[in-house]
């Protein structure tokens, strides 16, 4: 017998060897299969079904005294009329790039880089268009007063959140239409400005579809 079929011999698996590793391979895909694909899914459905965290699970739906849902404090959304203008009464959100905008099933960016003209023209255009539309009587804005986040989409184009200096901006405006104090309309925003995450993760920031509903129930 040569030297090489009697390493052959000593290293090929037989039969019995080769069911052996078979059965183990079999036992391993149903144990990992009833873990992750039964166990899992389930302990995290009923850890979802808790007091404490099933408003989380069901996506943080809010609704009004009729139980209609309004939408969702993590989804950001429109408040506009119709033909999309929006609607002076309300504090606006950023613009989304969400499908026609603020669209769930059409989550992204416009993906327009910083130097691309066309980006360039429109936050132009949006800058003029804001400051116009905050302007009121003994309230004037200017473009240079309009914060980045009022005029640029964000990564999902559904953040559900604007800077505080863009609420700051549209106090007057929002008072003015609800015949408001604006002394009282500020302090809405105050009381719905969430500071940094940990205290250092992020940036303040201020939930619209939170304050509108505040707003909303000053009459």
């Amino acid at each position: 017998m040569s030297v090489i079929t009697e390493v052959q011999q000593h290293t090929q698996p037989g039969a019995r060897g080769l069911g052996a590793q078979l059965i183990a391979a079999l036992r391993m895909f149903v144990a990992l299969t009833v873990i992750l694909g039964v166990l899992y899914p389930f302990s995290i459905l009923a850890a979802g079904r808790l007091p404490f965290w099933s408003d989380q699970a069901d996506g943080s739906l809010l609704r009004d005294d009729t139980g209609q849902v309004t939408g969702s404090a993590l989804l950001g959304q429109g408040f506009v009329d119709g033909d999309g203008a929006p609607l002076p009464q309300w504090f606006q959100s950023r613009p989304s790039a969400a499908g026609d905008g603020w669209d769930g099933a059409s989550s992204g960016a416009s993906n327009l880089g910083p130097n691309n003209p066309e980006l360039i023209s429109r936050i132009a255009q949006d800058q003029q268009a804001i400051a116009r539309f905050n302007s009121v009587p003994g309230h004037t804005v200017t473009p240079d007063q309009v914060p980045a986040d009022a005029v640029t989409t964000s990564g999902s184009g559904l953040d559900p959140q604007i800077s505080p200096a863009y609420a700051r901006l549209q106090v007057a405006r929002v008072a003015q239409a609800r015949s408001l104090d604006a002394a009282v309309v500020q302090g809405l925003v105050d009381e719905h400005t969430s500071g940094r995450t940990l205290g250092f993760i992020g940036e303040p920031h201020v939930d619209v579809l939170l304050l509108n509903r505040a707003l909303a129930g000053l009459g």
